[in-house]
């Protein structure tokens, strides 16, 4: 059993090490327990670790007309350098909501994943969430050191879709 805490900036503390689901698990499964906890990390703004649910030698697309953050280091980087440019040190909380999943094994043994998201922002002086981009995200996970890792993703915004 996992127990989580409310730490003071009132965000529930996420264990040291991600919540795997087994290797026996179906697919469907394990992916969604790992985007739950990857998601987690991202809406905490903890870009080393998520960046750590990457493979080394991940890539990141954020758009169909950005260069890919390749690497987790790079990755990192550039989450931190999006965020400060899109907020600088304004208080903002960022949730992203994923739905629609889609898991595909592959003959080589990585799935292909695909979830539509979309981000809500809350500032603290007001209760009303404001809606941010949505996206289609498109993953190749593989399992690295036991756990699921992206190997690749690539995200397209919704406005750039058309």
């Amino acid at each position: 059993m996992m127990t989580i805490h409310a730490t003071e900036s009132r965000t529930a503390a996420l264990p040291d090490t991600p919540f795997v689901v087994g290797p026996a698990a179906p697919p469907y499964a394990r992916v969604q327990q790992f985007y739950a906890y990857q998601t987690a990390l991202l809406d905490e703004l903890r870009v080393q670790e998520f960046a750590a649910t990457f493979t080394e030698d991940g890539v990141l697309t954020s758009a169909p007309t950005a260069r890919p953050a390749r690497g987790r280091a790079a990755i990192a980087a550039a989450l931190r350098a999006a965020h400060e440019r899109r907020f600088g040190t304004e208080p903002v909380r960022r949730r992203h909501w994923q739905n629609a999943l889609r898991v595909e094994e592959l003959p080589d043994g990585s799935l292909r994943a695909s979830y539509c998201t979309l981000v809500t922002l809350i500032r603290p002086w007001n209760p009303v969430a404001a809606l941010g981009s949505s996206a289609a995200v498109e993953d190749v996970l593989v399992v690295d050191g036991g756990e699921l890792r992206v190997r690749a993703r690539r995200i397209t915004p919704d406005h750039l879709s058309f």
